[in-house]
């Protein structure tokens, strides 16, 4: 008998990334097998991409580079064998590696009022849906916001921009065979808000007023630099500008007042955006030279149906003449206007306040007078009924539980014994722990009926609960249980974690920001909780709390030490743990790189070789910059960026010129300290013979290299004001001029002005901060040669 071929290995269903290799393979049990390789039932000759392969048992069919025509079913014969599989090739969408990073590596900043437009193309296998999300939530048309979708592109665009539209933004991309999330953010800048309010008083005399005010709530995204103050007389229409403050300052103090006269103040934020709209105070009158201060507030004594006693003390500044008497006003608890209780001023430092309504609150207010004039009033006293003193109710009767739960417990009770019609207008309920002394009150308002039900118990809590019954005159004296009433056992619930979007199971911290992860739960009796790190114990550092429903890990100020997986565990005291973990991993600026090596392995070229940062081991995404410059004290250039080894080589040396170098290491949260060549790099010319060949007359050289007719001067300006630098320059042919401050090109610094007219050029600092002080210098530079100018910029405060 012939022997049978059978498989050793059979064929298995691929998954595979477009693009990607991909590869089928059987072993059979004969040597001499002759294969053949079907594809959707049809048999394969040839096929772009496709080998097919024999190594002795082994059948192999490889494709390079999948793609979308190489999905199907395959089937290899061989013999006696028969095989099946699928290959399918996947293709997520995709974005452009250089775009995505610089969509998410830095924020879009737009100022309010002018239009967004966020276009991201992508690639992948359609039908590939497109969703734009803010806050978790999706974004769909409006007025103000429009999202656009083609095959191949996703829009964002916002018409005219607000601060609402600040915030983290997430575009999804989703088809058959995956899901690509990208995370933007967007900043819209604007003019603050008005300074929040009120206006308060800090002073108010003959010789000053002092006013003081809050920061707005929102700075429209950038700083504010300072704050404008202006008044207005009372009975004029103009404003006065009386000065302004710097932004740490909140207060400003005026000598430009009258006596017994009033004013209006308005204060306005600015920020490089504009003025924010204004904030208004109310009327402030400036006293009298010699006139008293204001009293103590004055204090209730008695009160019946129309009548309210009050008292008050002497000021303590008396002016410089004796008091003559006291003006009292009254007003209604929620009302603005004071009216005054007598025609003349009260001598005594007491007054009886007649012709009041009963049942109405009133507030009293007192101000001393002498020959110089009335003196500021008092603040107002505490509010005061108008009505007839009456007898407190009596207590409650049979004062009971009957009725609990695993949150609540139910009391009741009859109403107390009727004593002289003093009528019971409610009930208070108060309850106190067993451990403890201070009583609480249940609810807000008073309880109507006599019973009532406790609610938001915890589970077996002991409380001692009291009731008293409320009239006219006040409330009656409590009725207490006797004993602790509780609420009854709640059923047992195995612990078990409660995760939501809110909870992350990866965390990226920057060094020295905190670590807060809150975890919530559910357990019937309280879970016991314990942290792990790395199934070890918390370092000392961090702080661990628990309350109902949640359990907390803080770490105030992280370090690197602190990356680690963190593990919470809930147990219910039997044995039976639930327990969930985290990735936290810490980041922070890279180390600087090691010392640079410089080599030159091919003729009038450089390599810079440097050893890695010490940050390499921890950082996945750190990358290196090259910088070079000609001289000490030139400017230095990017030769190559993105490096993500230890080497680059520069080919464009010229023999001759010195040339130093810096190595930069950078991660997503900024760059390194430098590391740099101390001595220069030369490539040494070679001497070569020459002749001198007389030169035929061409005429006269025009051109003449960069000079300084006017060089710059040194300012010192005062924070917030506007500093003019400027310069002349002449040459030809006509020289480009560039601004440096400390070195940094200040072209496209939106913080900076720079005009050139015919070679008188010009530097504008608008609103000058304590940042803007430092070295500023000019670089004028034609094609014959270059020429620098420098000066200084000190900044002072107000």
């Amino acid at each position: 008998s012939v022997p049978r071929c059978y498989l050793n290995k059979q064929l298995a269903t691929v998954r595979v990334l477009k693009g990607d290799p991909a590869e089928l393979s059987c072993t059979v049990s004969r040597d001499n097998v002759t294969g053949t390789w079907f594809k959707d039932g049809l048999k394969l000759t040839s096929m772009d991409g496709v080998v097919f392969e024999k190594k002795g048992l082994v059948h192999k069919l490889i494709i390079n580079k999948a793609e979308d025509i190489h999905a199907g079913k395959y089937r290899f014969e061989g013999g006696d064998v028969k095989t099946e599989a699928s290959i399918f090739v996947e293709d997520p969408p995709q974005v452009d590696k250089v775009l995505l990073k610089n969509l998410t590596s830095v924020p879009t900043v737009a100022k309010a009022g002018e239009g967004v437009k966020l276009r991201i193309p992508f690639e992948g296998r359609g039908p590939i849906r497109a969703a734009w999300l803010k806050d978790r939530m999706e974004l769909g048309d409006d007025s103000r916001i429009r999202v656009d979708k083609t095959d191949t592109c996703t829009t964002l665009s916002i018409s005219s921009c607000d601060r609402r539209d600040c915030g983290d933004y997430k575009v999804r991309l989703k088809n058959d065979s995956g899901v690509l999330e990208i995370n933007l953010k967007l900043m819209v800048i604007d003019k603050p808000q008005p300074p929040a309010g009120p206006i308060k008083i800090v002073e108010s005399s003959a010789n000053n007023i002092t006013i003081q005010w809050k920061p707005p709530k929102d700075d429209g995204g950038k700083p504010v630099q300072r704050y404008l103050v202006e008044r207005q007389q009372l009975g004029r229409n103009d404003w006065e500008t009386l000065g302004e403050t710097p932004r740490s300052c909140t207060s400003f103090t005026t000598n430009k007042v009258e006596e017994e006269m009033s004013y209006y103040f308005r204060v306005r934020a600015v920020n490089a955006e504009g003025v924010s709209n204004a904030l208004e105070s109310g009327e402030v009158k400036a006293a009298g030279k010699g006139s008293p201060g204001a009293p103590d507030r004055p204090e209730i004594i008695s009160a019946s149906r129309d009548t309210i006693t009050i008292s008050w003390k002497a000021p303590c500044k008396t002016g410089t003449s004796q008091i003559m008497g006291y003006v009292v006003q009254k007003r209604k608890k929620g009302t603005v206007t004071w009216l005054p209780v007598t025609n003349v001023p009260v001598k005594d430092k007491k007054l009886k306040v007649t012709g009041l309504k009963k049942g109405v609150q009133y507030e009293f207010r007192v101000a001393a007078v002498n020959a110089a004039g009335t003196g500021q009033p008092s603040d107002p006293s505490e509010p005061a009924f108008a009505w007839d003193p009456t007898k407190s109710p009596g207590q409650v009767q049979d004062l009971k539980v009957s009725s609990s739960d695993s949150t609540s417990v139910t009391l009741t009770w009859n109403k107390p014994e009727v004593q002289d019609g003093n009528d019971v207008k409610g009930y208070e309920v108060e309850m106190r722990p067993c451990n403890s002394l201070s009583w609480t009150k249940c609810f807000t308002l008073p309880a109507g009926s006599t019973s009532c039900r406790v609610q938001g118990l915890q589970a077996r809590e002991k409380l001692f609960l009291r009731v008293r019954a409320l009239g006219d005159g006040g409330p009656g004296e409590a009725t207490e249980l006797e004993a602790c009433a509780g609420a009854a056992a709640a059923a047992l619930v195995s612990p078990r974690f409660l995760i939501d979007d809110t909870v992350k199971s990866f965390l990226l911290i920057r060094a020295g920001d905190p670590i807060r992860v809150k975890i919530p739960f559910e357990g019937s009796p309280e879970p016991v909780v314990t942290w792990l790190k790395d199934g070890l114990p918390l370092p000392g550092r961090a702080a661990v709390s628990a309350e109902e429903g949640s359990c907390q890990l803080l770490l105030r100020a992280a370090e690197l030490g602190d990356s680690g997986t963190y593990t919470v565990e809930l147990g219910d005291g039997l044995g039976k743990k639930e327990t969930f973990s985290f990735q936290v991993q810490i980041t922070d600026i890279p180390q600087p790189p090691g010392a640079i090596r410089l080599e030159e392995n091919v003729p009038n070229t450089v390599t810079v070789t440097w050893e890695p940062s010490a940050s390499e081991q921890w950082e996945k995404n750190l990358y290196y910059t090259v910088l070079k410059r000609e001289s000490q004290k030139g400017l230095w250039h990017v030769l190559g960026d993105l490096i993500y080894n230890n080497k680059f080589t520069f080919t464009r040396v010229v023999p001759g010129r010195d040339y130093y170098f810096r190595v930069v290491a950078k991660n997503d949260l900024g760059a390194s300290d430098p590391s740099e060549t101390v001595q220069p790099w030369r490539i040494w010319k070679k001497k070569a013979e020459f002749r001198v060949k007389a030169q035929k007359y061409r005429g006269v050289n025009q051109n003449q290299p960069p000079r300084f007719l006017v060089p710059l001067k040194c300012h010192v300006v005062v924070t917030g004001s506007e500093c003019h630098m400027s310069c002349a320059v002449g040459g030809h042919p006509p020289p480009k001029v560039t601004w440096y401050k400390d070195s940094r090109d200040l072209s496209r610094d939106p913080n900076y002005f720079c005009t050139n007219d015919f070679g008188v050029c010009s530097l504008v600092v608008l609103g000058v901060t304590k940042q803007d002080e430092g070295e500023y210098m000019v670089e004028a530079s034609n094609e014959v040669g270059r020429a620098f100018s420098k000066a200084f910029l000190a900044i002072k405060g107000n």
